[in-house]
């Protein structure tokens, strides 16, 4: 059960919403559920109108407007609780009882031994995904004019809804690891602009490819741009040569304005202190990576040209697929409790097919699913005080070779070797969610697998070697996809020829490419 808080000023507002037919029509039969006794006294579960939804605003906000209570960034108090679509639907009275365990839980009600504050929960049907969910509107400012504590509120809540799962026997989500949801605003200035996907997931994609392929931060900067992706760097206070963060942009269409996103609202593990300790640090790549911050900063091309504008050896495919392998062993005497390491290795075999995905998919296609996945795994609800630093084989050179696929042609012999063993630390990324009793994760791996990897595997020359996956079922489905597919042939929307220009520009000039990033 996932639930979402925010805070406002307009009680009325957001009743009338939820009451409401909703911004498409999707709500359906929104009624009342579960709240305050005096306001249940009234109001049955009969199907809201707009002078029902006004007179329950009215009664919510009465402590606030006769007390003159003012509370800074706003009185109202909503949360929503949703289920995942698969789970199904629950019945109204089992959502009465959890809405009244929550927010006994949360404090509002008697149960916190002091006044209570009003509160109501309204059910509306399923949301555009079609999950099953409750809104809950409440005051902050209690019947005795004390104020109710929004301290810590979204964390309270999430351990108010894990204890609740286990009570309700609903579907238990990992203690362990968390992500960033989409806002359904987000959802919905992509569908406006005719885009594949909100900006923040292929925003994502592209810095966990360039962060897990480059081997220090200013080639982290270089990759990023020759992907067509805004940077500009967060200096420290009073600084222009101490990076301390970093914000991303898609480039708009001429006349539009960027929308930026931090790198730890990307995702938790992208946080530019959390990417630092896996690359060289050294003063001198310091003093590089600073250059490359302030040329895109002003929008200057880079500083210096490096690997990232050459194609890699190809003798190197053996050599780190080998790596890849060598870790898949080395995760046979991990613990199931180490989260970082396993959070580590979740994070850089994503960014294995974020690279893949962002070298050969014009729009988000099976490696940009593989990708999104797995990152889910590499981000912790909490991380290690001392930064995690990796020993020991790693995934990183296979996201250097597959970041310069395209530039190879179509897929080879040594995609499909590399995808193997990429798709054994994907099985024991998902042995380790199951033994861990965290099924939900298991399974989506394994979906994932099957329904997207497949297909992928389907693009690449058949090797004489079984593709070891997720289960037997997966196995099927990528024996079935490959049967029949001759040596060389491959699936244009994965592994195209070439890069879009749209993209990604270069042009060579004696013998060295160089990136053409501001015309």
């Amino acid at each position: 059960m996932i639930p979402n808080i925010t805070k406002g000023t307009r009680m009325h507002g957001l009743i009338a919403y939820l009451a409401g037919p909703g911004r498409a029509n999707e709500h359906t039969d929104p009624h009342l559920v579960a709240g305050s006794p005096s306001i249940m006294a009234w109001h049955n579960d009969d199907e809201l109108n707009a002078d029902a939804a006004g007179a329950i605003a009215k009664e919510i906000d009465r402590a606030h407007s006769v007390l003159g209570v003012e509370i800074s960034g706003g009185h109202v108090w909503h949360c929503s609780l949703s289920l995942r679509a698969e789970e199904g639907d629950l019945t109204d009275e089992k959502w009465a009882a959890i809405a009244q365990d929550f927010m006994d839980e949360m404090g509002f009600t008697e149960a916190s031994g002091r006044a209570p504050a009003q509160w109501v929960a309204i059910r509306h049907g399923h949301s555009k995904a079609g999950n099953d969910h409750i809104h809950i509107a409440a005051s902050m400012v209690r019947e005795d004019g004390t104020k109710w504590s929004s301290w810590r509120d979204f964390p309270r809540a999430q351990q108010a809804a894990r204890d609740l799962e286990k009570k309700y026997g609903l579907e238990e989500l990992s203690p362990t690891h968390s992500t960033r949801g989409l806002r359904p605003g987000e959802r919905e200035a992509s569908a406006r602009r005719g885009a594949p996907e909100p900006e923040r997931r292929s925003l994502e994609r592209k810095v966990r490819a360039c962060a897990t392929a480059a081997q220090d931060e200013a080639e982290f900067i270089r990759r990023l741009r020759r992907t067509g992706a805004l940077v500009r760097p967060r200096y420290a206070s009073g600084r222009d040569d101490v990076v301390v963060g970093y914000s991303v942009a898609e480039r708009p269409p001429k006349g539009g304005r960027p929308v930026w996103f931090g790198g730890g609202h990307l995702a938790k593990d992208l946080a530019l202190p959390k990417l630092r300790p896996e690359w060289h640090d050294t003063p001198q790549a310091a003093t590089e990576a600073v250059a490359e911050w302030q040329a895109a900063a002003r929008g200057r091309r880079p500083v210096t040209i490096g690997r990232e504008a050459h194609e890699p050896d190809p003798q190197l495919w053996e050599h780190y697929s080998n790596e890849v392998a060598r870790l898949r062993e080395t995760l046979r005497t991990v613990p199931l409790d180490d989260h970082a390491t396993w959070a580590h290795v979740a994070r850089e075999t994503s960014g294995a097919f974020a690279a893949w995905s962002t070298a050969t998919e014009s729009t988000p296609g099976p490696l940009a699913a593989a990708a999104d996945e797995l990152s889910k795994t590499a981000q912790l609800r909490r991380y290690p005080v001392r930064p995690f630093r990796s020993v020991g084989p790693s995934a990183r050179g296979a996201s250097l070779m597959l970041m310069a696929a395209t530039m190879g042609g179509n897929g080879t012999a040594a995609q499909a070797i590399m995808l193997r063993q990429l798709l054994n630390v994907a099985k024991a990324v998902h042995d380790m969610h199951k033994a861990s009793n965290d099924l939900r994760r298991a399974r989506q791996i394994s979906h994932m697998v099957k329904h997207h990897l497949s297909q992928v595997a389907a693009a690449l020359p058949s090797t004489p070697v079984p593709t070891p996956v997720v289960d037997r079922e997966a196995a099927d489905a990528v024996r079935t996809s490959t049967a029949g597919q001759s040596q060389g042939r491959s699936v244009g929307y994965v592994l195209p020829p070439k890069y879009e220009q749209a993209r990604t520009q270069a042009t060579a000039r004696g013998g060295t490419t160089r990136p053409d990033i501001e015309r």
